[in-house]
């Protein structure tokens, strides 16, 4: 019986291009920090330690942990010094990228419904941003935290793997007390939310076109399309709970 849904944020609940989003995101992170460090150089050290986070496996610091240990010492500055001036930087500076992504009029219906239906939903976005950014983007979404109480939002203060590590969906489905078989991933990323939830028994829902050829055909692919075509599913269904996860 569907017990659980995770949500990718975005390009599932929020749209955002991350080919867009990242690079704006950078430049103005680089030009907030230009008087403390040089802003090539802090981006190099940011990506490198990005890329450390990206391997995290499951077994050893979070990674919020693992980002320090790497970013601040190949700057040569002390964490103390520099991350006022971060968090200064997402409460002034990040909300003005907002105008780079759009609401999904279906995430917070969606929402909605599954915490009328007595299911949890988690937020499972990867992990790689502090809480701050990813509660805003939530907030962009008109998902917030202030409207939904998410059984848990995956953050890098708090997860210890990345997606498409397996260890990372293991680590949800650990926190929210469910087996695998109990819940439902929908996401728009077919290598980072598909395959990895699915090899480990997860049902998911690709957010897609609904014409995109599959890279693959994942026995627990329940179906693909639009968000707006998941909550159309899951509403045709509600008759009967436990046979959500059979909707192909």
């Amino acid at each position: 019986m569907l017990k659980a849904i995770l949500l990718d944020l975005d390009g599932t609940l929020l749209g955002n291009s991350m080919e867009l989003f990242v690079p704006a995101y950078l430049e103005a992170l680089g030009g907030f920090l230009a008087g403390h460090v040089p802003p090539r150089r802090l981006v190099t050290e940011l990506l490198n330690a990005t890329r450390l986070m990206a391997a995290n496996d499951g077994t050893g610091p979070t990674n919020e942990e693992l980002f320090a240990s790497a970013f601040y010492p190949a700057l040569g500055r002390e964490r103390a010094q520099l991350e006022p001036v971060i968090r200064r930087f997402y409460a002034e500076e990040f909300p003005k990228l907002r105008s780079l992504t759009r609401p999904v009029p279906e995430a917070p219906r969606l929402v909605e419904w599954a915490l009328g239906r007595g299911l949890q939903v988690a937020v499972a976005t990867n992990p790689l941003f502090p809480r701050t950014a990813i509660e805003q983007r939530l907030e962009w979404a008109g998902a917030g935290l202030q409207r939904f109480p998410y059984a848990l939002v995956t953050t890098y203060e708090a997860m210890h793997a990345c997606k498409p590590h397996p260890a990372y969906y293991r680590e949800i489905f650990s926190l929210l007390g469910r087996q695998p078989e109990e819940c439902l991933m929908a996401g728009d990323d077919w290598g980072a939310d598909i395959l990895p939830s699915t090899g480990l028994g997860c049902r998911a829902w690709w957010v897609a076109d609904p014409t995109a050829q599959p890279p693959a055909a994942p026995p627990r692919l329940v179906g693909q399309g639009r968000l707006s075509a998941l909550l159309d599913r899951l509403l045709a269904a509600e008759s009967g709970l436990g046979r959500l996860l059979d909707l192909a």
